[in-house]
């Protein structure tokens, strides 16, 4: 059974799903890649509680990491991909290229893109940290000026991530 919440945040609505216990997806309801529940998704808030808190601290400032059950459907290599966001510090960028060699896979820097924009769970699998290799932003499932507000957040408030949340990687 999945449900589903939209939670209103400073980068607009949120829409989160998951099975009661973990997180599996969270979309920016603002950006271009707006998403309706499905129909056998079943509304109510109380799964999220936690999620919506975390999120809420981390908007406040207060929060640099995030400690969730979380649940992203991916193939291997899109895993690893979404593994190897949580290891991005708080407030620092990377490029694609360094996530690639980051993988072990110096080659793949536009795979590692792809499977960055596959990201279900950005914000918390912080794709948004992850910049073109002249420094300029690119891509971004919510959107150029949601990125840019995500990055600005994390640079005013500063500081390093210590670890990742937990994440139960399952094959698609």
């Amino acid at each position: 059974m999945m449900y589903w919440h939209e939670m209103e945040s400073p980068v607009g609505p949120l829409l989160l799903a998951g099975d009661g216990k973990r997180l599996a997806l969270v979309y920016f309801q603002a950006g271009p890649h707006a998403r309706r529940p499905q129909a056998e998704w079943v509304a109510d808030a109380k799964p999220f509680r936690a999620v919506m808190g975390q999120l809420g601290e981390y908007f406040a400032g207060r929060r640099r990491e995030f400690d969730l059950a979380l649940a992203p459907r991916g193939t291997a290599f899109q895993r690893s991909v979404w593994q190897a966001l949580t290891r991005i510090p708080y407030g620092e960028t990377v490029s694609y290229g360094e996530l690639a060699r980051r993988i072990g896979s110096p080659q793949a820097s536009r795979a590692v893109g792809l499977a960055n924009g596959a990201n279900p769970l950005p914000i918390i699998v912080p794709c948004h940290r992850v910049i073109g290799a002249d420094g300029s932003l690119t891509g971004f499932g919510g959107g150029l000026e949601i990125k840019r507000k995500l990055l600005a957040l994390e640079r005013t408030n500063g500081g390093t991530r210590t670890d990742g949340p937990q994440m139960e990687l399952l094959a698609s």
